[in-house]
């Protein structure tokens, strides 16, 4: 075959296959159905338990072999995402209902990981069971090929409840995220039962039933007037607050307490571990002194965090405190995102309980359509057997007098007794005139000598008088759309009574937290630095009284004011600032805090470049200059900024910046390189440039030189120490910027 070369737009090709590949993770990866408000992984793995026989009255299977089954089969993807998934499933204080039942480590509130797969073991929740899988072997759920068309998996799950509202749901996508809070299930269902009997109902009417959301983690919702536009438009803040009380000391010397039980539902993992540092970081930066200690006394029974606090003190001053200081208060982003109708669509509250009620329709519909046609074939049967015994005797005479097994049937269905012995030609007769159904007459055949007792012929009847009645209600309930509401809100009912828990979260309208800072009395301090990077500042008369040994043994040390900010010029050229009041004040034996835990500086992967107070700078300009030779002049003022992250300089890639100095008086500089090659001009040549500017080249270096050091000269005599020898930098000739200088021979 000819090769054929098809010529096409670039850009056509890029758009379209970024919108393939967004389309694929918003669908099949990390948006919820809203039919069942699972994402594909979290279904795959409860049928694959379902496959596995993991009921919840059965041992548990290791997690390996339910991650396994589901990637061999269903879900080829890692087995850490299919593992997490199941994990998640499992963990109470993430989830409204948990629908896996797990046995061994699998993470806690704190943020601790799960143990590996190979150690834990799960099986299913009888919630789970009986609400998400219940049925699937009566034909109400469509099942599609797997991956490689070897199995058959189910489009979507039987879920009996709104699991997008009772589990939430969040996921990131391509250009689009989802965010749904838990809530309670009793609550959704009742929810769900007041649309059934009312599809015109409005959401604020829903929310008779639905207070707003309730986290496994408890808290307060404090902003209830928000939430009707927020389950109205799908999308809004939902602020949350931790439950804090306060516990006075009983006897003499006992301290007061604060006892935390609930958070925020945001604060679960690692934001619990910084709440904790948050709440140390007010002790040590003086913003409260009336915290004495913290300490985490969660256990099994449940969240337990208690701050000691001094006598008397004003809780609600506090509180207001950690509220705004802290995670203690937080807020829960919504965006009810799901995909409805094989797209995705942002959706109120009443959308999703309506999107809910019509698949449940389509569910019954299909499981009623199904047990009637089974139904009708037992139906059927009955009458045949029943028929049957009204002429036993015929039929043991057909069987008797024929050769095969194809005979009789041929005469029990069409009357056909060709081949077949009677002992009379009544009988033949009679044979001739049987018109039994192909079902019927396979079941007379498979009939028991021992049903032939006359009991068993009774309870035939009875059976039969069963079967008519129960055609009867599934065909009322398919034609009759009130009879299918009904039964609808019977099983919702069931469910509610046995699965519901009591609601957790509190949800009320309260004041906004108000906390006013105490304005901070300016004053002097010293801020010095050693050459470990550890940090503090000192009162001025103390470093007056020790000022020989504090220079002596640190590398920077700076008179600034308590409010101004330390500015850290690193060679990567960025520019970190720290807050002089979040540096904390010591004794001079103090050892300090290192300067990397008090901003984004970091020591391992930074080299600070030059240090100073904001206040020192101001007015005056700042000379960059970089180990490629690239130097500039810009004024400190740029740097006057809020961020505590700036960028300083634009670097080229290979390059870093030597050294930042502040310009005050001096007239010439010097750069030394480290082959030892001098070049000495007027600082007035180095341009003003902004700070996202390179700068310009300073000098023309060698192929593997570079600069080593930068000297400032205020026009005196000056000298400096070069290879152990004194150099007097007049000897220097004066020329012009980008020269290739002078190697001195020392």
């Amino acid at each position: 075959m000819a090769e054929q070369i098809i010529t096409t737009e670039y850009a056509e090709v890029m758009q379209k296959s970024f919108v393939d590949y967004a389309m694929s993770v918003i669908t099949a990866r990390a948006i919820p159905d809203v039919r069942d408000g699972l994402k594909p992984v979290q279904r795959r793995v409860l049928y694959a338990m379902s496959e596995l026989g993991l009921q919840y009255d059965k041992p548990h299977r290791k997690s390996a072999r339910i991650v396994g089954d589901t990637m061999g089969k269903y879900h080829p993807h890692g087995d850490s995402s299919i593992y997490e998934a199941l994990v998640v499933l499992e963990q109470d204080f993430k989830k409204g209902m948990a629908l896996v039942d797990g046995h061994g480590n699998f993470g806690s509130i704190e943020g601790d990981g799960a143990a590996a797969m190979r150690y834990t073991e799960a099986r299913l929740k009888k919630f789970t069971q009986e609400v998400y899988l219940k049925d699937l072997d009566k034909d109400i759920i469509n099942f599609l090929p797997n991956f490689d068309e070897t199995e058959k998996e189910p489009e979507v799950l039987p879920v009996r409840v709104p699991n997008l509202l009772v589990n939430g749901a969040d996921g990131i996508a391509v250009g689009m995220t989802t965010s749904i809070p838990p809530h309670n299930l009793s609550e959704v269902i009742l929810a769900v039962e007041a649309y059934l009997d009312n599809a015109e109902i409005t959401v604020p009417e829903l929310m008779n039933y639905i207070k707003g959301p309730d986290f496994p983690t408890g808290g307060i919702v404090i902003n209830e007037k928000e939430l009707a536009e927020i389950y109205e438009t799908g999308s809004g803040k939902i602020k949350i607050r931790g439950k804090a009380e306060v516990e006075r000391g009983k006897k003499k010397g006992d301290k007061d307490r604060i006892i935390i039980t609930e958070i925020p539902y945001t604060m679960i993992g690692s934001n619990l571990g910084k709440f904790l540092s948050d709440v140390a970081a007010l002790v040590e930066t003086k913003k409260t002194t009336d915290i004495l200690d913290i300490s985490n006394e969660s256990s099994k029974e449940g969240l337990r965090i208690v701050l000691e606090i001094r006598k008397n003190t004003d809780t609600d001053k506090l509180l207001n405190l950690l509220y705004k200081k802290t995670k203690l208060e937080d807020t829960f982003g919504v965006n009810m995102l799901a995909i409805a109708d094989g797209k995705p669509e942002r959706l109120s509250l009443k959308d999703i309980i309506a999107h809910h009620v019509d698949f449940q329709i389509e569910l019954a519909s299909r499981k009623y359509k199904y047990l009637l046609d089974k139904e009708i074939e037992k139906k059927e049967v009955r009458e045949g057997l029943i028929r049957a015994y009204d002429i036993l005797d015929l039929i043991i005479e057909i069987i008797r007098g024929s050769k095969s097994l194809k005979e009789v049937k041929a005469c029990l269905i069409s009357g056909d007794t060709s081949g077949i012995q009677f002992k009379t030609k009544t009988s033949e007769k009679a044979a001739k005139k049987l018109n039994f159904t192909e079902r019927q007459a396979t079941a007379i055949l498979e009939l028991r000598l021992q049903k032939l007792i006359g009991l068993e012929l009774q309870a035939l009847q009875k059976e039969y008088a069963a079967i008519l009645k129960n055609i009867a209600n599934y065909q009322d309930i398919l034609e009759n759309h009130s009879s299918m509401i009904k039964v609808i809100k019977k099983d919702l009912e069931a469910i509610r009574k046995e699965f519901s828990l009591e609601r957790r979260t509190v949800v009320e309208n309260r004041e906004e937290a108000v906390y006013m800072e105490e304005a901070v009395a300016e004053q002097e301090v010293v801020f010095i630095m050693d050459r470990f990077g550890y940090a503090k500042t000192l009162d001025t008369s103390v470093y007056e009284r020790n000022q020989e040994a504090v220079d002596s043994e640190n590398k920077y040390v700076q008179r600034c004011m308590n409010t101004d900010r330390i500015c850290l010029f690193t060679d990567t050229g960025v520019l970190h600032q720290v807050k002089v009041f979040d540096i904390p004040a010591g004794k001079l034996k103090d050892k300090g805090q290192p300067i990397d835990n008090l901003g984004n500086y970091s020591s391992s992967g930074e080299r600070i470049a030059g240090l100073f107070p904001m206040g020192y700078l101001k007015g005056h300009m700042l000379l960059f200059t970089t180990e490629q030779g690239m130097i500039k002049q810009v004024a400190a003022e740029e740097f006057d900024v809020t961020r505590r992250t700036v960028v300083a300089t634009k670097l080229a890639d290979d390059d870093k910046v030597l050294r930042v100095d502040r310009i005050e008086q001096e007239k010439e500089l010097i750069l030394r390189t480290e082959e030892g090659v001098f070049l000495r001009f007027p600082i007035s040549e180095v341009p003003e440039k902004k700070k996202g500017a390179v700068g310009v080249r300073a000098i023309q270096l060698g192929a593997k030189d570079k600069v080593e050091e930068c000297y400032l000269l205020m026009g005196e005599e000056e000298a400096i120490e070069y290879k152990e020898k004194k150099i007097s930098l007049s000897r220097i000739k004066l020329t012009n910027r980008d020269g290739k200088g002078t190697k001195l021979r020392v």
